[in-house]
């Protein structure tokens, strides 16, 4: 896609959904993959396994799509090699090693309502590092909005002392991920974002990869229908963070974290399908329209307002 396309906003807006649709369809995908594969609810080991698979394919997929595109291999410069680290470390590694850690010792509707915090920080914070993220009185509106419609959709959650370690966890990880989004329109100036993306989920990927052997787990890939799933998710990474990375170098860091709103009611609609659960609710359908909401304030830009 040319840059010209990638800086309109409306063009911006529908690749956002469409990233959010595909990390929707990670939610249901992941139990289907642990079944598949009979991993257990408490091996770590496994699933810190089965998620180092993932995003080191996923790197190899965009990496792969970058050779042949270029026709020839795709070597990372000298100059990026830092930056890939940071991300990597990050965006994959460190984000993905409290989720899957701490995704088991709390709830769903905890988790949700924690993740969606990702958002919030990212709109707080990006601007004390670039001037295109203003903050606005809107802004926090739609925040505000957004947050209501995942508080709505999980019943405000059931925090307590019993889950408090998975919360702490589980925070940290939506720390991480806010991080990841600063750190991915920092280092993506003047760089191609794909490659980037390509380097950073090949390391952050084998960093998962070597901590879940290193706790015991293990996978059997002759199962092939564990293997087509972990094959899936892979695809949803490589595409999603390879557009999203993008996105974040050509607009407001603020305006793109908000739609991760999104995620959490495609993940529920998802499972609806997929696992046969009850999510046509009205509290669903609210969620949904309080978000909408507060990505439409989040989205209005005072005039004059652009990406640095």
């Amino acid at each position: 896609m040319k840059h010209t396309y990638m800086q309109n906003r409306a063009v911006a807006c529908a690749l956002a959904v469409f990233c959010t649709l595909l990390w929707g369809t990670a939610f249901p995908f992941i139990k289907l993959g642990y079944s598949a594969f009979r991993i257990e609810e408490g091996d770590v080991g496994a699933k810190l396994l089965f998620a180092g698979l993932r995003f080191t394919l996923a790197g190899f997929m965009v990496l792969l799509f970058l050779c042949l595109k270029e026709r020839r291999f795709v070597r990372i410069k000298k100059n990026e090699l830092a930056p890939v680290a940071l991300l990597g470390s990050v965006q994959t590694f460190g984000q993905y090693l409290f989720t899957y850690i701490g995704i088991g010792m709390t709830t769903g509707a905890n988790t949700s309502i924690i993740t969606a915090c990702a958002s919030f920080l990212t709109v707080l914070f990006a601007p004390l590092f670039f001037k295109s993220d203003r903050l606005t009185p809107q802004k926090l509106f739609g925040c505000v909005l957004g947050f209501g419609g995942v508080l709505v959709m999980n019943g405000g959650g059931g925090f307590g002392l019993q889950t408090l370690p998975g919360d702490a966890l589980i925070f940290g990880s939506t720390v991480f991920a806010a991080s990841g989004n600063l750190i991915a329109k920092r280092v993506t100036r003047e760089r191609d974002p794909a490659r980037l993306t390509a380097y950073q989920l090949l390391l952050g990927g084998a960093g998962l990869t070597l901590i879940g052997l290193l706790c015991g787990g293990r996978a059997d890939l002759r199962l092939w229908r564990g293997v087509l799933i972990l094959l899936w998710l892979a695809l949803v990474s490589a595409a999603a963070f390879s557009v999203w990375t993008a996105l974040l170098k050509y607009h407001p860091a603020g305006k793109i974290a908000v739609f991760n709103l999104l995620v959490p009611i495609v993940g529920t609609l998802l499972s609806g399908v997929l696992l046969g659960e009850n999510v046509f609710r009205a509290e669903i359908l609210l969620s949904l329209a309080l978000i909408a909401a507060g990505i439409i304030f989040v989205n209005l830009s005072k005039v004059g307002e652009k990406n640095e």
